[in-house]
Order: C-alpha cells, then structure tokens, then sequence
C-alpha cells in the first residue's frame, strides 16, 4: 500500500485560487507556466532579432570607421613624406653647386666667387617659390605683429610711429600661412 500524507488539521484548507496565484506557485517546486506562445512573445522575439542586428550593426561600423581612420592618417603620413621628398629633390642641385664651388679653386676673384654664390641664391629661391614659398621685406611699411616681431625701437620724430627702419632677418610665408615673421626695427615716437 502507498502512504499518502495526512493532511495537518491546523494547516488552512487550500483552494483552486490559492494554487493558481503567484504567492503559491512560488513556493514549493517551481515549474515554468506552460502556455501556448502569444502575441507578446513574438514582439519580444522580434524586439531581440533587432536589437541583435543593431548591436551587429554597430560593431561592423566601429571596426569600419577604425579602419577608415587608420587608413587616412597613413595616406596623411604618405602625403607628408612624398612632399618632404620633393622638395628635398629640388634642392639636391643647390647642394650640387655649392659643392662645385667649394671645390673650385680659389684662384679666381671675390667677385667670380660672389657671381656663383648669388646664383645659386637665385636658384634657391626659385625653388622655395615653386613651393609657394614668399619673403615677406617689410622695410617701410607699418609694423604689423601678425608678421613681423619688434627686436629694437629707436625714437625718430622724423619719421612715422610704427614705420619699420631695418630689417634683420626677412619673414616668410607659404600661401597663407606665416612660416616665420619678420625680425624689425620700429619707430617709436
């Protein structure tokens, strides 16, 4: 013969409503609700294939944009350097003259000497305009601080306040931007 438990006479009755409730299912052995799957339960399936795209989707455009990023700061470096290299191929023929000049003999006159040396100047300077490179000569013209800088005032109130009188070292720029000011003198009255 089974044993079946007695029931304990000082234990509440049970109902039908006490077991469907969520306080009795709860307690005791806890075994999923068996339902048949409803609308919610698609929305919520479908709300997790989409959050799972998105969550994809978000990872493939990071690892793209990463690698945009990498590869732009190469092309950046690739662009930086092919300009370095032109540039440093332009003044390879200065280098070349300068060195035929310290190899000539010094036979010859100052001013045989000084006619080389100034077109080797030119040359140099038509490189650096090639480059869009341009000496600011301020000698004159009124000090301006965003490309000249003040190294010496003198008192002259023969002249105007802010005239430039000497220059001791010429500026220049490329384009647009200012590569180095121009080293003045100024009057100051």
């Amino acid at each position: 013969m089974a044993d079946y438990p007695t029931p304990d006479p000082a234990a509440p009755e049970s109902t039908a409503a006490d077991a469907t409730s969520p306080a009795s299912s709860t307690q005791g052995d806890e075994r999923p609700e068996l339902r048949a799957p409803g609308p919610q339960d698609e929305a919520l399936a479908s709300i997790e294939r989409e959050r799972d795209e998105l969550k994809d989707l978000l990872l493939r455009k990071s690892a793209e944009f990463d690698n945009y990023r990498r590869r732009v700061e190469k092309e950046r470096r690739d662009l930086v350097e092919h300009a370095n290299a032109d540039l440093a191929t332009a003044l390879l023929p200065l280098v070349d003259n300068f060195e035929r000049a310290l190899q000539a003999p010094s036979t010859g006159t100052a001013d045989a000497y000084r006619q080389g040396v100034e077109l080797i100047y030119k040359q140099l300077l038509d490189v650096l305009a090639r480059y869009g490179v341009v000496a600011i000569d301020p000698l004159g013209a009124d000090f301006d601080p965003h490309v000249h800088e003040a190294v010496a005032r003198e008192i002259d109130p023969a002249r105007r306040d802010g005239e430039i009188v000497e220059v001791f070292a010429r500026g220049y720029q490329m384009r647009d931007r200012l590569l180095r000011p121009a080293r003045v003198r100024v009057v100051q009255s």
